[in-house]
């Protein structure tokens, strides 16, 4: 899809009403789904992160969807593919401003270039105890990015056709922080597997462009 046609369907997607928990399902290990259903999240006063799914034009003219591959490091999101974000800190007005401030300092994107379209449905980590809130937002004039070499391993740049073919969604056997050798619903993308809060976050919008297609 070229950027301009996905910049109309974005439009779309700001009255649209989040698919939220169902969508999450379709992408969770039903360990996780188990562990909500007996646990109040309120009950872990998480800590509080803010993500940013970011979609922009390649050279092309064809919608691309960035994600990152973080280093290894000691914790629990060591080396997973995740998006642009993090945790709070005290200069943020709010969870937004948070996805956007480290969005600029993870790959360089400055916050006054990208459009925030929809903020989505807060996921919980129970791993690592955080509960994210993603921003869907476009960056129509890409610069080159700039990542942040002691956090950031490598930009995976996604084409948006690859993201919604389902034949990119499978099952695969990993070993988290919680069980090992579970079947896990996951995505194939640029050769990585996506699993976890951001596969979630990432069946959410995919449902919402479906729902706009």
């Amino acid at each position: 899809m070229d950027f301009n046609e996905f910049s109309q369907l974005a439009l779309k997607l700001k009255n649209l009403p989040l698919p939220g928990e169902e969508s999450h399902h379709k992408m969770s290990p039903q360990l996780r789904v188990q562990w909500l259903k007996e646990n109040r999240v309120q009950d872990m006063k998480p800590k509080r992160a803010g993500v940013m799914a970011l979609f922009y034009p390649d050279a092309d003219e064809k919608t691309r969807l960035l994600l990152i591959l973080r280093k290894v490091y000691q914790g629990v999101h060591s080396n997973q593919i995740g998006f642009p974000g993090g945790k709070v800190e005290k200069v943020d007005r709010d969870l937004m401003d948070t996805a956007l401030r480290e969005t600029h300092e993870e790959v360089g994107v400055h916050p006054t270039e990208v459009e925030v379209i929809k903020e989505l449905s807060e996921v919980y980590i129970p791993p690592s105890n955080f509960l994210v809130r993603p921003y869907m937002g476009i960056y129509p004039n890409p610069k080159p990015f700039i990542k942040e070499e002691n956090e950031v391993e490598s930009l995976v740049e996604v084409y948006l056709r690859d993201f919604l073919d389902d034949s990119n969604h499978i099952q695969e056997i990993l070993s988290t922080s919680y069980a090992k050798n579970i079947d896990v619903p996951a995505f194939k993308l640029n050769g990585y597997t996506v699993w976890g809060a951001t596969a979630m976050m990432l069946s959410e919008i995919k449902e919402l462009l479906r729902r706009a297609l």
